[in-house]
């Protein structure tokens, strides 16, 4: 009988210090024996977002306590443990150090193998803890600072159809907070006070919605909503401004992902029911998993979200791409490196910045 792989993920990417220990099950899915994330949502409130020394400052101090406490959760102990993985990239260059040194260490001293894991694939992947899901499926990643369509054509193989040319979704979400001050973190906050709006209160742009394929540009967006911030003169108006904005980015992701849908079938030909999985933190958000499910079923695709503990930034995801990993012996430490930009498919375009023509 082959062994049961267990594996010790470490996360530090951004603002959240994490570590968590994960144990395959044998049929294509995992374990989560611990899954302890640390935020720093404190920290940061007062500045509106994330400001990197003070994020690495904090990892420094909490990391040693978090890889403890995923270990005593577990019941493990760091040689009953077959691997580590660590975040190398992308994301803050001072951030991901603390995390991936002390993982890099940490396995030298235990005689353990060592996975430099991409945090972006650790989302693609994370479904997959709950869910048996077969190859290849179409992806879309959303969170702070990612927005991107793939083709998951297997593990480390990856097709990205489109993706922003300025702001993440989960960015405007966080941006469109603080104009509307209702305060940090500001996805979960234009949430919550949407409730109380009314989604048809205002006309907001949705940028390049009928061209550039199922790229997003939610820039123009933003500053629609700052312009008619000035406007406001209760309460009132700033949870109708935020529903609208709310139902717009949803309007936006039905039609790009229906193009996204397309794109994939011309690519995989193949009609049958495929996976359609939604990952990142955004995917938390309830209206846009009842938007893309509603979406899902029209298009013939199977929608699978992962559970709201694994749609954030958390270390479970990067314990089970090392493992896969790990199995596919799709590891090599000689050039290991932290990364702030590590794309998950390497040929596609850097669509960022000026002079970009769609």
């Amino acid at each position: 009988m082959e062994k049961k792989l267990t594996f010790l993920g470490i996360e530090t990417s951004c603002d959240e210090t994490a570590s968590s220990v994960v144990q395959e099950n044998g049929d294509g899915t995992a374990k989560v024996l611990s899954n302890i994330v640390s935020s720093q949502i404190k920290e940061h409130e007062k500045f509106g977002g994330v400001v990197p020394e003070i994020a690495a400052r904090a990892h420094v101090e909490n990391i040693d306590f978090i890889i403890q406490k995923a270990l005593d959760k577990s019941k493990k102990k760091i040689d009953e443990i077959d691997g580590v993985a660590a975040t190398a990239g992308p994301g803050l260059i001072v951030c991901l150090n603390i995390g991936y040194n002390i993982g890099k260490s940490l396995a030298a001293f235990g005689k353990k193998p060592f996975l430099s894991i991409n945090h972006l694939e650790g989302h693609a992947l994370s479904p997959g803890i709950e869910n048996k899901i077969s190859f290849p499926y179409l992806l879309l990643l959303v969170s702070g600072g990612h927005s991107q369509y793939l083709i998951v054509k297997n593990l480390n193989d990856y097709k990205q159809l489109g993706t922003t040319i300025d702001d993440a979704v989960g960015e405007a979400f966080d941006k469109t907070a603080k104009i509307l001050n209702l305060g940090y973190p500001g996805g979960p906050n234009i949430e919550k006070f949407a409730k109380l709006g009314n989604k048809n209160s205002y006309s907001l742009p949705e940028p390049i919605i009928n061209r550039a394929g199922c790229n997003l540009s939610l820039a123009g967006l933003k500053t629609d909503v700052l312009r008619k911030s000035k406007n406001i003169k209760s309460d009132q108006d700033k949870y109708n401004l935020a529903a609208s904005f709310q139902e717009t980015i949803n309007k936006i992701l039905r039609k790009k992902t229906e193009v996204a849908m397309d794109q994939f079938r011309k690519e995989i030909s193949d009609n049958s029911i495929k996976p359609f999985v939604v990952a990142g933190g955004v995917a938390a958000n309830e209206t846009i998993r009842k938007n893309l499910k509603e979406l899902s079923e029209k298009m013939n695709f199977k929608p699978i979200f992962p559970s709201k503990e694994f749609c954030g930034d958390n270390a479970a995801m990067i314990a089970w791409a090392g493992i896969q990993r790990y199995k596919k012996k799709l590891f090599d430490n000689k050039d290991d490196i932290v990364r702030s930009r590590w794309p998950l498919d390497k040929k596609a375009p850097f669509l960022k910045g000026p002079g970009l023509k769609l």
